[in-house]
């Protein structure tokens, strides 16, 4: 499978995420709403504990998605880059973002400069028209126009791609579990709703085991899959920089240059690190791989990524579309 191939399989498997990501709302739901308020859902009556979970936690996804972007730049002291008194390397900046929205059919994006040493990028806004693209001071240091390149195009895939939409969607159906898990946990103290002559101890004392242990199962499961579709959007990503470029290894040199150099970001959070094109917290950035260290990362490992480039680009290089 070439790495192209690998981005439209990535979308697929967020589409099963997202399945199973709305499976577990949706059962959340159903316990509460047929065990411990009694509703017979089968027969009709509204859904309701389901219905709240989701008007709840969409008004909070909806008020960052609209807002959100604004948030994050002033979060990480990003500033708008004002080309009428850019430097050389911030003119170079734009050049290339002009040169990947036409790559990509992104219109411009508005552009920001994050005043960190870190090198590492960005991209954040609600659409494809309402967008913005964020590199630190120290990404614009450390690579050349080649390496620049890959990595705005890396970020121009995550707009082209609606990740952000995608990863609005994650949100409220986390969010959702969350408050339903909430909820469970709650009300389990309680006991389930007598459901007529038939209700013993046994079944009530079975019914309070599983809600317990859907509440605190559900989160986690949910946390992890939210994980894993940030993985796979950061694969897509690296693809569609592939696409936009032909270049695959100057994406694989900008990766390595970013991993060998790295150095905190301050004004980084647990909460934006997804949208990084690597986790601008973790010290030794991609260095563990395996099960248990990959299950919470935001980002695939970095070296892992690098490998799949090189390999890309070898492949790209004997088919005579790329050059050496």
């Amino acid at each position: 499978m070439d790495f192209f191939e690998e981005q439209r399989e990535n979308k697929r498997t967020t589409l099963v995420l997202i399945s199973v990501f709305l499976f577990i709302v949706l059962s959340l739901g159903y316990f509460i709403d047929h065990f411990y308020l009694g509703f017979d859902i089968t027969r009709g009556p509204f859904p309701f504990a389901t219905a709240l979970a989701f008007v709840v936690a969409s008004i909070w996804a909806m008020t960052s998605y609209y807002s959100g972007d604004s948030i994050v730049l002033a979060s990480v002291g990003a500033v708008p880059l004002d080309p009428a008194n850019a430097d050389d390397k911030s003119k170079v900046l734009m050049d290339v973002v002009r040169e990947m929205s036409i790559a990509s059919g992104n219109p411009m994006p508005f552009v920001y400069i994050i005043p960190s040493d870190q090198a590492n990028a960005f991209a954040t806004g609600r659409d494809q028209d309402h967008s913005s693209i964020a590199v630190t001071r120290g990404l614009l240091d450390r690579m050349d126009r080649s390496e620049l390149q890959a990595v705005i195009a890396h970020e121009m895939g995550h707009i082209k791609s609606r990740d952000i939409q995608t990863m609005t969607v994650i949100v409220v159906l986390l969010g959702a579990i969350a408050l339903m898990s909430d909820w469970l946990w709650r009300i389990s103290f309680y006991g389930p709703r007598s459901r007529g002559k038939g209700t013993d101890l046994r079944g009530t004392i079975i019914v309070l085991l599983v809600a317990l242990a859907l509440a605190v199962i559900a989160p986690i499961v949910g946390q992890i899959i939210a994980m894993t579709v940030s993985r796979e959007r950061e694969y897509s990503a690296d693809a569609a920089s592939v696409e936009f470029t032909r270049n695959p290894l100057a994406l694989a040199s900008a990766l390595e240059k970013i991993k060998t150099g790295f150095v905190p970001m301050r004004n980084a959070s647990r909460g934006t690190a997804h949208m990084f094109i690597v986790d601008p917290l973790v010290k030794m950035v991609g260095d563990k791989e395996g099960f248990w260290s990959d299950l919470f990362a935001t980002h695939p490992p970095i070296d892992k990524r690098i490998a799949r480039l090189k390999l890309s680009g070898h492949e790209i290089v004997a088919q005579g579309y790329g050059r050496k």
